[in-house]
């Protein structure tokens, strides 16, 4: 089994301390998003963990327990995003130098090939236009092309929480366009893949829509059975996560994350606004076997 260390919130930056007080006692629970009266038992024994697949913009509050997870046998890799944005747009995430050295003192903490680069999403608007993230995607990459193996981009979606924060967002005047025009992206999308492709670092889209493959982008997949096998020579399941959408490619895991709990309110999220994090963290107890423990 797979674990998924959370697409729903960012449980290395928040919620680190519980999350090794539950790899101490070997489980824990998860509410189902859409029953919260559902709840569910995950084992986290090592035996049970194929790998573990951290998502996080700030993995500083778990670097030092790290080797607790080497010695009790875990695999793991991270999805880490660094953007960059101004802080109307990530109000909460680590200034970005401070992100960029946290990256490359785990990359050198756990390999390269272990800390995968996301620039997502990438959004455009009157404030982050198509030269902005030319500049920006080329200064991050400059600092982080000999510290991961993979580049990872996606285009922002209208998500309905997002899509809040984006109105919120025009009467601090930036006004985000929900892009599905393929030419528009075309000069970023070459720019960003020559970049890439000239380190020798593949780059992917995550469940995007467009088709970006005559860019020099394929499609990826961010818990990859291929990229586990590669890092630790086992075989997982195939099978394509049928919960998450159609564009997609994951296979199928267990996350272990509870959505409205971040509190690096990104304007883009889709798992929950910053007021909801603020309000359910609250809730949080780090003995709890759930990353809610009052709520149960």
């Amino acid at each position: 089994m797979i674990i998924s260390v959370s697409r729903r919130t960012d449980i290395p930056a928040f919620y680190a301390e519980w999350f090794m007080q539950r790899v101490c006692e070997q489980y824990c629970t998860v509410v189902n998003p859409f029953n919260k009266k559902q709840v569910s038992r995950v084992s986290l024994h090592p035996d049970d963990v194929d790998a573990l697949v951290f998502w996080t913009k700030n993995a500083q509050p778990l670097l030092s327990r790290l080797h607790e997870l080497d010695e009790l046998g875990y695999r793991y890799y991270f999805q880490y995003t660094i953007n960059g944005y101004s802080k109307k747009i990530e109000s909460h995430v680590p200034e970005l130098k401070q992100c960029i050295a946290t990256f490359l003192t785990l990359a050198d903490r756990i390999g390269p090939e272990k800390v995968i680069w996301r620039y997502d999403p990438v959004i455009l608007s009157n404030q982050t236009d198509i030269s902005y993230h030319q500049e920006r995607f080329s200064y991050i990459f400059e600092h982080l092309r000999l510290a991961t193996k993979r580049v990872v981009i996606s285009i922002v979606d209208d998500y309905r929480k997002a899509a809040l924060n984006f109105r919120r967002l025009r009467t601090q005047g930036v006004e985000v366009e929900v892009v599905q025009d393929e030419a528009l992206l075309q000069k970023l999308c070459v720019d960003m893949s020559r970049q890439a492709h000239a380190s020798q670092i593949p780059i992917y889209s995550c469940a995007e829509a467009l088709d970006l493959t005559s860019f020099g982008i394929l499609p990826g997949k961010c818990i990859d059975d291929n990229l586990i096998h590669e890092l630790f020579g086992i075989r997982t399941t195939t099978e394509k996560d049928k919960s998450q959408r159609r564009e997609c490619g994951c296979v199928k895991s267990k996350d272990i994350g509870f959505y409205d709990t971040c509190l690096h309110g990104c304007a883009y999220c889709y798992a929950g606004t910053l007021e909801s994090g603020i309000r359910n963290q609250t809730k949080h107890e780090t003995n709890s076997p759930s990353l809610i423990g009052k709520f149960l």
